[in-house]
């Protein structure tokens, strides 16, 4: 007689519970490291430059290198406190009337916010005011330590305050002057006659 062969049915197994969802606010995925301004792979555009003194009440620095300052002519309006450079001797030479000559010093405040600053040379005769010179002297002692600088009427020219306790040196922009200069100018570069800011103050427009 043949052999009944019993077949075994391996008992179900129970279905594994589904894995739980990962919590959106787990603080192990929230929490910044130490260095994320160096991880974040972003850089911060430079798309304005204002041409200014500094603020009475800001602390500011000046660029070390001298290759972020220079002499250059320009054409200041007054009224609307602003100031256009002059581009090309020949047009220098045309509205030599009109042209003062400053140096204009890269600089920075505690906000990190970066500006020219625009300082008067002495005049062609040679001739220099107390406002100007203390306000190169400011620039000077700006390039070695954080200062406030502030005008005073009675003295004629600008004070310095010397922040002793900030020792943090600045962060300057990854930028040439050039190209500060390009950006700060962009829309205030006088290269001919038929500019709007020449016509005018020759009573054209």
């Amino acid at each position: 007689m043949d052999a009944i062969k019993l077949q075994v049915v391996p008992e179900e197994q129970p279905a594994a519970p589904p894995p739980e969802a990962p919590d959106p606010f787990d603080l192990a995925n929230l929490r910044l490291e130490q260095n994320f301004a160096e991880t974040v792979g972003v850089k911060k555009l430079l798309r304005t430059v204002p041409v200014r003194k500094p603020n009475k009440q800001d602390f500011v620095r000046v660029h070390p290198d001298p290759e972020y300052r220079e002499n250059v002519p320009v054409i200041e309006l007054k009224e609307d406190r602003e100031l256009y450079v002059v581009s090309g001797r020949d047009l220098v030479t045309e509205l030599a009337a009109e042209v003062a000559y400053v140096s204009l010093y890269t600089a920075i405040n505690r906000q990190g916010v970066t500006f020219l600053w625009p300082v008067r040379l002495p005049g062609i005769d040679g001739r220099d005011m107390d406002w100007h010179r203390s306000a190169r002297e400011a620039a000077a002692e700006a390039v070695r330590t954080w200062v406030r600088v502030s005008a005073n009427m009675s003295l004629g020219g600008y004070e310095l305050i010397a922040a002793e306790g900030i020792t943090a040196e600045p962060q300057w922009p990854a930028v040439s002057f050039q190209e500060l200069i390009r950006i700060a100018f962009k829309d205030r570069l006088i290269a001919g006659l038929d500019h709007p800011v020449v016509k005018r103050l020759r009573g054209l427009t």
